[in-house]
Order: C-alpha cells, then structure tokens, then sequence
C-alpha cells in the first residue's frame, strides 16, 4: 500500500475529515459541545458476552464483599487489565493490586475480537507512515510481544492456540493491488520483512480468487482470544493479584489517594489507578473526548469436514482482511471452522454501548459475504453471530499514559483493530509506568511516539453522531457497491 494508498483507504483519515470538518466547527460554534456530557448523561451497560470465544472463558470469581485499601487498582477484565495485573506484580511482587470487573474476565473486546493477531499499530501496518526507522522498532516491539505471549503459553500450561503462520491483506480492487506494489518497492530497502503477493499466490494461500493480490506479514498470526484472557487471568492469580468479577466500579474520585466506588456501594482506596475499559472508559468519566465506541461484529461456521476443507483450498491458516475502509476479516480455527467479522460497523448515539438494532441485518451480511469468497459454504450454516464494541479514535493511533490532577491514573486506548497483541504490549508500559520502572525496557522511553499524548478532540453530541454517520454512509456508498 503506497503512499497514496495510504492516505485515501484508511479508516483514521475517513473519520477524522468527516467528523472534525463537519461537525467540531459547528459544534464550537453553537456552544452546545460543551455542556452535552452534562445534558445526556451515558449509560453505564454491560451486556454479557455470547460469543463462542467466550464458550471457555475462566470461571468467574467472587464479587469484592468489603472495602478494601491497595497499592494498584485495576477496572476492566480484559487483555490489557490482566496483563497490567500480571506484570505489576511479576515485576514488584510487594505492590498489592487488584483487578475489578463489572462481568467476567473476557466480557468485553478481548472476548468479541476477530482473533488475528497483528503486528504494529492500525495507522503504521502495511501502509508508509515515511519514518521507516519508527516503522521498524514498532514492529520489532510488537513482534517480541507474541514471543513472550508464546512463552507464556507455555509456562503456565495454558494453550491458547497461538498460531504465527503470517497474515495477509488482500485487495479488492486492482487499483488497491497497484499501490501494494508501490508500498513494497518504498519499504524494500529499509528491511520491513512484509512481501506483496500477486493473485494467483493469495489464491493459492486462502482458496479464493477474489482477491486481485495482498501484502503478506510473516511475523503475524492468530490465537483464541477466550483462550488468551484464561492465559493472563492465569498469570495475574498466580502472581498473587487479586481479581473481583461482577463488581462494577461506578465512580472515581480523585486524590493522592484515589477513592473507588462500586454500584452496590464498596470503597476501594488506591495508591494508582488503571483504566483498562476500552469502550467503556467514557462511562467513568474519562476520555470521552478521545475515542468512540463502535460495534463490530463477527459470525463462525460449525466444524468444517476435512473434504470440504480440502474444496475450499485454505491452506496453513492464514487469517486475513481486505482493502475496504470498513474492512472484512477471516480466520480458520485449529477445529476447522471459518469465521468473518467486520464491515459495517456502527455507531450508537451518545455513546451506547447497547446491543444495535441493526445487529441481526449485520449478521445476515457477513454470511452475505463469506458467500462471495467462499461459494461452496452457501449450504453451510452459521453457528453463532455476536456483536462487540471497540474504541476507535479519529487518527487510529493508540494512546497509553497518565492523567488526572494528582498524575496517578494511568490509561490504554484507541487499539483500533490491532488489541489482541498491542494490549498486552501497553500492559507492560502501564505495569513500567505504574511503578517508575519505564527504562528497565533498554530502549529507554523516549522513542515511543505513544506515550502520554492523545487522539486528536472528537465533538460531543448530537455532533459526533452526525460526524460519524456521514463519514460511514460515504464510504458505505463508494465501497459497498
């Protein structure tokens, strides 16, 4: 993807010329931005997780029954919280910390995902940022990360099908297989390890000619993501953190010494605070001016025959997405079953994080369009669709550092895609940060263009809402076709 490329199809671009053109300057200019947190109030939901990731998901454990004083307080039961749990205490086993979770361990993102496990971050993969040196020390980081979830794995017993067969992006135009091209002959000489492969290579990778070529990344894979949250529920446990599930914290009060409150009325006192809740973040209060929560959704096959397999002709199990704005995703599961998720997502007004009424219409679209791929699944049935919400910022960069008036809350956002390995990686800058221990990565920590910087201002309502619906129905109208 070259530099053009780069520029025109991405879902950073499309979202930050919509919605900052054509709603903050109106919002501003009204006056009304700033008193709509106040006037429309977010509702705090939690909706419990169906998908068939979360099929083994870890046992809950017991909701927190008194008020309890810690080091390290943790909100949200997901990759990034529970690895922030583990690698706190891995590294400073005296700090007391603890986990709490409105659901279950799982309930959110890390358990609705689309499963592919990539490399970079959403606004540098396979696209050319220009600064190829960055490039590279992001891609070697985020490749170390799937070493050590890998080693992991394997010290704790717990297999989370993690699967490093490389993963492709495949386009959809012959235009989009152009600027492919391009991008490889920009990064060729700086020593990026990704390869561009013509159509008849990607049909002979994934069994379809759909596709007029791709760029393929051998360093990425797959995992389970419901096998990943019992891997880092796992590790946090046995380093002695503690983990509270079905405990909502439902206010932050800020100080030296932070005051959590739940919703059936505990105290928890903290030294520090993670915000390890995604989508869910705005509803404590926090950073809703960054990101937004749109709804994603993925459906799975039953298990397919290994004849059937064979007809299909996907081989090594590569997962893969496609060149659209709103992108479609695919993965082949150790037990044979495909699964696809994205393209149209949506967004709920003031935030809500509400299962869409439109969810069953975006069921019916992803089997819709399994079918275009794969037409001998036309007789296969889906298992099971479910829906999930992820946060997305206006530039589709990540953001992980402190905040608050006393610098002792300390946050992770704007995953955009990319959270099944980048979480993990910003568990351990959380864990470094937490603790004052951020040089003890070698590098030292002045090269991480992350760190402590936000997302660019996304308007409040009824103007984020207008913004965001007339980015989505014009890549919907010129895409979707």
């Amino acid at each position: 993807m070259g530099p053009d490329k780069a520029s025109d199809n991405s879902r950073r671009n499309f979202l930050k010329r919509t919605t900052v053109a054509g709603a903050a300057g109106v919002a501003g200019a009204l006056g009304i931005n700033a008193v709509a947190p106040s006037v429309l109030p977010e509702k705090m939901v939690f909706e419990k997780n169906l998908s068939f990731w979360s099929r083994v998901l870890p046992s809950p454990n017991s909701p927190l029954s008194k008020d309890l004083d810690v080091d390290v307080a943790i909100i949200g039961g997901g990759f990034t919280g529970l690895s922030a749990a583990y690698y706190l205490k891995k590294n400073q086993p005296t700090q007391n910390v603890a986990l709490f979770e409105a659901q279950r361990c799982g309930n959110g993102a890390s358990g609705r995902n689309g499963a592919m496990m990539l490399n970079m971050t959403d606004d540098r993969f396979l696209q050319w940022s220009g600064d190829p040196e960055m490039d590279k020390r992001i891609y070697a980081l985020t490749l170390d990360n799937i070493r050590r979830l890998q080693a992991l794995a394997a010290q704790f017993s717990v297999d989370a099908e993690i699967e490093q067969n490389g993963a492709l992006q495949v386009f959809n135009t012959k235009k989009d297989a152009e600027s492919g091209r391009e991008f490889i002959e920009t990064i060729r000489p700086h020593g990026l390890p990704f390869e561009y492969w013509d159509r008849g290579k990607v049909a002979d990778a994934i069994g379809t000619n759909f596709y007029e070529g791709g760029l393929f990344d051998p360093g990425s894979g797959q995992l389970h993501p419901g096998k990943l949250v019992a891997l880092f529920k796992t590790a946090a446990e046995t380093a002695d953190a503690q983990i509270f599930e079905g405990t909502t914290v439902a206010g932050v009060e800020e100080g030296e010494t932070l005051r959590l409150t739940t919703a059936d009325g505990k105290t928890v006192r903290a030294k520090a605070l993670i915000l390890a809740t995604n989508a869910y973040t705005s509803k404590l209060g926090y950073l809703r001016r960054a990101v937004a929560p749109f709804f994603d959704y993925v459906a799975i096959t039953g298990p397919l025959s290994d004849a059937k397999l064979a007809e299909i002709g996907w081989k090594k199990r590569i997962p893969f997405n496609d060149s659209r704005t709103e992108v479609f995703y695919l993965g082949l599961t150790k037990d044979q079953r495909i699964h696809i998720g994205g393209g149209l997502a949506d967004y709920e007004f003031n935030d809500s994080l509400e299962t869409p009424i439109r969810s069953k219409r975006r069921c019916m679209e992803l089997r819709e369009e399994l079918i275009r791929i794969y037409p001998t699944l036309r007789e296969e049935p889906i298992e099971i669709c479910w829906s999930g919400a992820v946060d997305m910022s206006l530039d589709q960069t990540p953001s992980v550092g402190r905040m608050g008036k006393h610098g002792n809350v300390f946050f992770a956002i704007g995953f955009s895609g990319h959270g099944v390995n980048l979480t993990s990686v910003f568990g351990r800058v959380l864990a470094d940060l937490v603790t004052g221990s951020e040089r003890d990565w070698g590098w030292g920590w002045g090269w991480l263009p992350y760190l402590n910087r936000l997302p660019p201002y996304m308007p409040n309502e009824p103007f984020r809402w207008l913004g965001l619906q007339l980015a989505t129905e014009y890549y919907r109208l010129t895409e979707f076709k």
